[in-house]
Parts: structure tokens; sequence; C-alpha cells
């Protein structure tokens, strides 16, 4: 997301106006199967932990929020068992090349047995947009090799975990000069000496964006030994990409379709497999919310998996977050169910 540098003070200032929710809109009104087919291609984000990343290390559950096991039951209870965990490399890392912080390991492994308590899956995403303490990674102040560092110890810490699905390396990449695909490639080379099974979930530059993605990433191609790479991308559907949703918008029903199928082609072309690792709209859109729907439809189409952002505690009423409100299920939830069934036996897409 373009404009992320969320905290929750800064989103509850942005959404304090309380654009009023309305109820699931019509063309989505039918009740969706709960019954688990195929494989889990539709998630969520459970943010919180990356929440006020200019405080750091922060204080837990006051500037930062790990969440909670009830959080957990409610999204197994809609089906949806995949799940991309956002958090800060500065608060599991106070300084760079030393130990990783005993404390945020804990919470971290905590959220990873409440997943596992409920049969879902965690994707981690260092959410970090290719910066320590605001320096870029590849740079004098912060070289590949304590970013190469940081992961390697993450994988020691968390490979063995059966509730993690893979490690998201880098959130949203941007203007990094250029030194992105030789970061990306040191955190492979260094999770690799460690841990052989796990997925890797690997952003391009640009912020990730799915619709720019051939633009700056054509010859975006990591190495992995393990051949376990899944390439990732994230989509907004407002005017300017950035998810701020600043103006009310009627946007056209294929629009995200639209923005996803660069991405996809460049997956399908290079016999890779993707991920759509953020999306969201604001739940009072009829005409998001539609769009959203056949997105979805066709990321199913081509086995891709998604994670809508964002859930967790500490949105309140967030436009975009899908946490129900005083025990009410925001209308993106219909959406997100009713794109839970498919008859995928891998990540894809596949190649034309």
């Amino acid at each position: 997301m373009e404009r992320r540098s969320l905290s929750p003070l800064l989103g509850a200032i942005r959404l304090i106006a309380g654009l009023s929710l309305v109820g699931c809109v019509s063309l989505v009104q039918a009740q969706p199967s709960t019954e688990r087919v195929g494989i889990d291609l539709v998630g969520i984000n459970m943010s919180g932990a990356n929440f006020a990343p200019h405080i750091t290390p922060g204080k837990v559950g006051t500037n930062y929020f790990y969440p909670e096991k009830k959080y957990f039951k409610y999204y197994a209870d809609k089906n949806i068992r995949l799940i991309r965990f956002p958090f800060i490399w500065e608060r599991v890392q106070h300084d760079l090349n030393k130990g990783v912080n005993f404390d945020q390991i804990r919470l971290l492994k905590r959220t990873l047995d409440f997943a596992a308590q409920h049969d879902q899956k965690i994707i981690l995403d260092m959410h970090n947009y290719a910066r320590y303490k605001g320096k870029l990674i590849g740079s004098p102040e912060v070289p590949y090799e304590a970013y190469a560092n940081v992961w390697r110890k993450l994988a020691e810490e968390f490979k063995d975990h059966p509730a993690l699905l893979g490690y998201d390396i880098m959130n949203e990449p941007h203007s990094t000069d250029g030194l992105w695909p030789a970061a990306a490639q040191a955190a492979v080379d260094a999770i690799r000496q460690v841990d052989m099974k796990t997925l890797i979930f690997v952003e391009g530059d640009r912020w990730a964006s799915s619709f720019h993605w051939r633009k700056v990433n054509e010859d975006f191609l990591i190495d992995d030994p393990a051949n376990k790479i899944i390439y990732e991308a994230h989509l907004y559907l407002d005017k300017d990409f950035s998810g701020r949703y600043a103006d009310d918008e009627t946007v056209d029903p294929m629009l995200g379709v639209e923005r996803a199928r660069p991405f996809v082609e460049w997956l399908k072309e290079n016999n890779l497999k993707g991920f759509l690792g953020e999306y969201g709209v604001p739940g009072h859109s009829e005409s998001m919310l539609v769009a959203m729907d056949n997105m979805l439809a066709y990321l199913n189409e081509n086995c891709m998996p998604s994670a809508y952002w964002a859930g967790g505690p500490g949105w309140g009423k967030y436009v975009l977050a899908v946490e129900p409100i005083d025990g009410k299920d925001r209308p993106q939830m219909t959406i997100l169910q009713k794109n839970i069934a498919n008859d995928c036996t891998e990540y894809g897409p596949t190649p034309d």
C-alpha cells in the first residue's frame, strides 16, 4: 500500500469522520458455503503488530497490538485459514547484527500457536518498506548482510512451527535506487542456509503494485535452490493506487481484474507462482465491492491466493477493515466468503 506508515493514531485521525458501513450489497447477498474445498486461497492480513512504526521499540498494547486468540477464532469460524501477519524489524532486532528480541519472538510464536490451534497458516511479513530505521537496505548504514542476518535468525526461530506457511521478506519496497533485487536475493540465500522447506514470498519494487509490475519488475527473478518462491503483488482500487481512498469513487466492475492482470500475465509467461498480499475496498462502496468480487473470481480461476487488508486488533471504524463492529460482519466479509470455494490443488497461475 503506497501510503502505509500507518499507526493507530494516524488511522484514527483519518477514519474518525466515520463513513458509515452499509449492509451487504444486493449483488452479493447469497450466503456462501462454509465447506472447505480446494486449497486456502482467500486470506486476511492480521494487522496490529506493525502499528506505529515510527515509535520503536514502542509499547505493546499502547503503540501496537498482538492479536488475542479470539481474533483467530472469528476468521476460522468464517473458514478463513490463510493469514499474513505484519511485524516491524526494529522491534524484533533493536540493533543491526545483534540478537533478536526475546519478547517479540515470544509474541510471534504465540501468534503462530493461536493460528495452529485454529488450523490456520501464517505468512510472517517484515513490514518495513526496504528500510531499517529509515535507511535503505543496501546502503552503507544497512548493508545487505545485516538484512540477511536477521532473516537467518528468524528462520532459525520459526522454521519448524506447524502454523508457518512462509516468510514475506519485505513489505512494499519502494524508491530503492535499484538496491532491492540484491537485498531480496541476500535474504533468500540466508533463509535457505537454515530452512529449505518453507515458502518465501518476495514482493516487487514500487510498492509491489500489480498494475505497475511489468514496468518496474519485468526482470526481477530470484534464484532459490528449494524452488519455493512465491512472487507477491499488492492492489488497491482508488485512482492513485494508494489505498487511502481519499475520495468517494465509483469504479468499473472489472477494475480489479485489470489491475491484477499485468502481474498474473507476467507470472504465466515466466512460469512462476504468485500471491496478492494486500487489497481492500471501502465497505460502503457497492461498485468497489463488486470490483473486488470480480477480482477474486479472476484470481481463483488462476489458483492465486490473496490476503485482504486488513483484520486484527486496533482498527476501530477504519473503512477497509474487515473486523466485525459490535458483533456485526463488515460487507467485505460476504465477498471473501463467497470466493473461498475452489478446486485448486496448488498455487498458480499455470502457463497458458
